[in-house]
């Protein structure tokens, strides 16, 4: 069922308690049956995955069960809600409000037996992921690192056959053992994060798990789960009291779990879906052959201008995207870096001049608050593949990279300034700032991409960038 009506002005904060809690009572839908599981239960998938399934032609037959990462928060609060929550479309001058019934039931993810009996039935068809970049346990050489106290403590766990496995991987790799054991037949593995390849990225690392544990698991997936690449959309910041508010007003009930959303929203998928997927297509969804124009577009254009706006506007005092791009010396750095982002993205197809006006009109956006330090953590894995590619790429063609370079710089200032600074490498990124001059540089790059580290040029380009957008967090 969908409900899309603008906003009323909201009244005052309180006007609310009265109000029916929204629920499938209030708002009549039945509920799918499960046949997609997803981890990573949190606004950017409800406003995307959801959104796309709920709007899917054969939507009645695809419901979704949602698990959270590490805190049973979310799932708590939408399981009051019989799943149900409202996105709140936030277009320039107005709200459009619209209730999304595509997850039938939220689930804490530490509950690893419940996910283990919904990955496991006959009937569940697809697994899709937004665990973040970081979840994935990636090296700065691309691999799975086994030797990652997380990814030793959950192949101790899986070894001794009690407990429960603590990241999202572990219990990913645990549920598809029981999937196994229970002869369930093959299904598709769906990775939603920003990473360039992303279906291969998940690929390896869950094999890779897989292995360390059981060879014969790792055998068993290769054979019976296809891993889908895909390139997605939408810009999705942290919801407020002011807009569960305004929910409140523009609605007529109590929604705890509202989703704001920009008026955009993409996803480009490539691979199998050997066990059936929801006519996506129906809501705009786009499926093709070759995805990494497509991931390298998004990753670059998009995700890296947030990542060099996050570093430099903070640098600079700003706090959201749209303040940022109002201030020149970031607006600048980010066309800069698009100028060379775009020469390393062949294929007319693309549309780069239209999607790169198209960004600059998404990020103005001022009703859209994009907290920058919600977009700075984890950069130590997002520069991986937001930076150091189109920095590769033009170093390659015997050009400086310098504004890929400059993001780079950025993130090292602020590494060493930002009052909380969140990084699945903080504790190596504050040794590597301990140091002086090049070594500092060598040894904060050496985190992001060793082979860079080891041209001199390129440290030495860095060195001489930091301090671009204020004094230098670190004297050389």
């Amino acid at each position: 069922m969908t409900t899309t009506r603008h906003a009323r002005p909201s009244g005052p904060a309180d006007a609310g308690t009265d109000l029916p809690r929204l629920n499938r009572s209030l708002r009549p839908s039945a509920k799918a049956p499960v046949r997609i599981v997803h981890l990573g239960l949190g606004a950017f998938h409800r406003s995307h995955q959801a959104w796309y399934t709920h709007r899917a032609g054969d939507a009645a037959e695809w419901g979704i069960a949602s698990f959270t990462g590490r805190r049973p928060d979310a799932a708590l609060a939408l399981a009051e809600q019989d799943g149900l929550f409202t996105l709140v479309e936030r277009g320039d001058t107005a709200d459009s409000f619209e209730v999304i019934g595509s997850i039938v039931t939220a689930v804490d993810g530490a509950d690893v037996a419940r996910l283990a009996e919904l990955v496991s039935a006959p009937a569940t068809a697809i697994i899709t992921l937004t665990i973040t970049e970081a979840a994935y346990g990636l090296g700065a050489d691309g691999q799975l690192d086994l030797r990652a106290p997380d990814v030793e403590a959950d192949l101790a766990v899986l070894a001794r056959g009690a407990g429960n496995p603590a990241t999202p991987l572990g219990r990913l790799v645990f549920a598809l053992a029981r999937r196994r054991t229970a002869g369930a037949g093959p299904l598709a593995v769906v990775c939603c994060d920003n990473l360039a390849s992303n279906g291969t990225v998940a690929r390896r690392a869950v094999t890779g798990l897989a292995a360390a544990w059981d060879a014969g698991l790792a055998a068993w997936i290769e054979a019976n789960v296809s891993f889908v690449s895909t390139s997605v959309d939408r810009i999705t910041p942290r919801t407020t009291e002011a807009d569960v508010a305004a929910v409140e007003a523009g609605c007529g009930y109590r929604d705890s779990s509202p989703v704001v959303a920009e008026p955009f929203k993409n996803w480009v998928l490539s691979g199998d879906f050997p066990a059936g997927r929801p006519h996506w297509q129906d809501a705009g969804a786009v499926f093709v052959d070759d995805i990494e124009p497509y991931e390298n577009r998004k990753l670059w254009l998009l995700n890296g201008a947030h990542s060099l706006l996050a570093y430099a506007g903070q640098l600079r005092g700003h706090t959201t995207v749209a303040e940022a791009l109002q201030d020149q010396s970031c607006r600048q750095a980010v066309e800069r870096f698009w100028d060379e982002a775009e020469t390393n993205l062949p294929g007319a197809d693309l549309q780069i001049p239209a999607y790169r006006a198209a960004l600059l009109e998404r990020f103005g956006n001022a009703r859209i608050a994009h907290h920058l330090a919600q977009i700075a953590m984890d950069g130590s894995t997002k520069l991986r593949m937001r930076a150091v590619p189109v920095l590769r790429a033009e170093r390659a063609q015997g050009r400086s990279g310098a504004a890929a370079a400059l993001m780079i710089a950025a993130w090292m200032d602020f590494s060493a300034s930002a009052a909380n600074f969140h990084d699945p490498l903080a504790a190596e990124v504050a040794a590597a700032n301990a140091l002086d001059g090049a070594e500092r540089t060598r040894g904060l790059l050496t985190l992001v991409s060793p082979d860079l580290a080891a041209d001199g040029g390129v440290v030495q380009l860095i060195e001489g960038l930091c301090g671009t957008f204020g004094e230098p967090a670190v004297s050389p």
